[in-house]
């Protein structure tokens, strides 16, 4: 995919803009980053859109990730690199999509702390073994490699829950 990268973050300072794609010292001062990265945006996606509509939460999470594209894409190129391990805003901004519609069609089948730690693992599974052509979203050109990657883990995380959900409830 040969999408332009977006430039208007370039009104910003580096040390902004790479400071908004690491989430500050989450993604230049803890080990595993990706997966730190990752838990704050479970609490993200928790506090902001644990009772939202499917739809708000689809439409919300499309523009951040246009924004973590420009950002996490920006944020690559002043630091020399392609896809830093530092840069962990597109983990952020993909965790909301795993609980996906999650309350409308299986609200209540198992304890939420049990489907967020299930979502999670799947996430981070897939976020780091890239399964289901996943990988190749990363050879897209700037942050939008960097972003499409993750948003398709969370969509199979997402999808791979449902799944289970309805297995679940065929065998019981």
């Amino acid at each position: 995919m040969d999408w332009p990268q977006p430039r208007w973050t370039g009104i910003f300072s580096t040390r902004f803009v790479c400071a908004v794609a690491t989430l500050g010292p989450i993604g230049t001062r803890l080990p595993a980053p990706g997966t730190w990265g990752s838990l704050v945006g479970l609490v993200y996606a928790m506090v902001f859109w644990r009772y939202a509509r499917w739809e708000v939460t689809l439409v919300w999470t499309a523009i951040a990730a246009y924004v973590a594209v420009a950002f996490c894409g920006d944020a690559a190129r002043r630091l020399g690199k392609g896809d830093p391990g530092e840069i962990v805003l597109d983990e952020f901004v993909a965790v909301p999509l795993v609980f996906l519609a999650w309350r409308h069609w299986h609200g209540g089948l198992w304890p939420e702390w049990a489907v967020l730690l299930l979502g999670f693992g799947l996430f981070r599974l897939y976020d780091i073994v890239k399964p289901f052509g996943i990988r190749r979203l990363q050879r897209w050109n700037a942050g939008w490699g960097i972003v499409a990657d993750d948003i398709a883990a969370a969509l199979a995380a997402g999808a791979t829950l449902h799944a289970l959900a309805v297995l679940w409830r065929l065998l019981h």
